[in-house]
């Protein structure tokens, strides 16, 4: 009987990790998305949707298997679209694993609308994080060693070098060809108590202003600055404002409430968890038929837990994966490893 594990836990050194597998594919960094073309454009259709999008949504050549079986809600299609022609925000709430983040991804694989603009939020995160990060720091150091090395005047470098936008920032950029950017603002629940008010306005408007750039635009009406995307795009008068209302996704565990002003804003999707066909075509699309086939057992499990268990998807992902890899391993190791991946998340002991 072959030994699957790569560390024993004997205290000798050995070289097992060279025979460590491929990672499963939702963990698999390899294909990150491709650097865009730095043209000064942010045509959505120029961004690479190769690599978080392959992790969210399976292979490239099973993925249309996915989409086409996953079959969801009418009412889910439905509020997609709401949000899609009232440019709205798109708030999906729903327990973990249900695939809240991978609707985002979705969407724009499917409507050809690029890479996904991830905004994963924290309990310190702020608005500004989201729009734009100046680099005072950065731009005082570079003043200083312009003067301690040249002779003369110092020529002081653009202002627009030292401001990146952010995930929120790049969305609300006006793009090339009349499309929106897709934006993932992830686990907004987990923020400060004043984030969803904050949002108001900048939702509401479309826009936002740079007072940094603002302040100079007597001398630089033209800034050019650093998108979440990588590439240099010109900003004028120092504000932000987007030709076309991105399509945004907020995600939410329902850890907290919003405020009434910010739900008026938003078209509300509760995502139930996956059923045995959805399940299936998960499985399928991430780790092939033969893991399906194999995996049977668990998958039933999965679906036969207690109603109240909170166990996610991706719980189930893993569990099949590895006893897939150790296959080897006695049946009891199995079992073992697989009921502690699918420990329910809500399990203290």
């Amino acid at each position: 009987m072959s030994d699957w594990r790569i560390y024993r836990g004997v205290g000798l050194r050995h070289d097992d990790i060279r025979r460590l597998p491929d990672p499963p594919p939702w963990r698999d960094f390899t294909s990150r998305d491709d650097p865009p073309q730095a043209d000064g454009t942010t045509e959505p259709g120029a961004h690479a949707d190769t690599g978080d999008t392959a992790r969210r949504l399976g292979a490239e050549r099973v993925r249309h298997q996915l989409v086409e079986n996953l079959h969801p809600h009418p009412e889910e299609v439905e509020a997609v679209n709401a949000a899609l022609y009232l440019r709205r925000p798109l708030l999906v709430t729903g327990n973990p694993g249900t695939g809240k983040s991978t609707l985002a991804h979705s969407v724009a694989h499917e409507l050809g609308l690029g890479r996904v603009l991830r905004w994963p939020i924290v309990s310190r995160t702020a608005l500004a994080d989201g729009l734009y990060h100046y680099d005072a720091l950065g731009r005082l150091q570079d003043v200083q060693l312009d003067r301690a090395v040249q002779q003369g005047p110092v020529s002081h470098p653009p202002l627009g070098s030292y401001i990146r936008l952010g995930p929120l920032g790049t969305a609300l950029l006006p793009t090339a060809d009349g499309l929106p950017r897709v934006l993932l603002i992830d686990e907004l629940d987990k923020c400060d108590i004043d984030l969803p008010n904050d949002l108001l306005n900048v939702l509401e408007e479309g826009r936002f202003d740079i007072p940094e750039l603002e302040r100079v635009a007597d001398r630089e009406p033209v800034a050019e600055v650093l998108t979440d995307d990588g590439v240099r795009v010109p900003v004028r008068g120092g504000r932000v404002e987007c030709s076309v209302f991105p399509f945004i996704v907020m995600t939410s565990n329902g850890e907290r409430d919003f405020p009434a002003p910010m739900l008026r804003r938003c078209i509300h999707l509760e995502l139930k968890p996956p059923g045995e066909r959805q399940l299936a075509a998960m499985v399928a699309a991430h780790l092939g038929e033969e893991a399906l086939r194999e995996g049977g057992e668990l998958v039933q499990r999965f679906l036969d837990r207690d109603p109240g268990s909170l166990v996610a998807t991706d719980q189930l992902l893993n569990a099949l994966y590895l006893t897939q890899q150790a296959e080897g391993a006695e049946r009891l190791t199995r079992e073992r490893l697989a009921e502690m991946l699918l420990r329910p998340l809500d399990q203290t002991e």
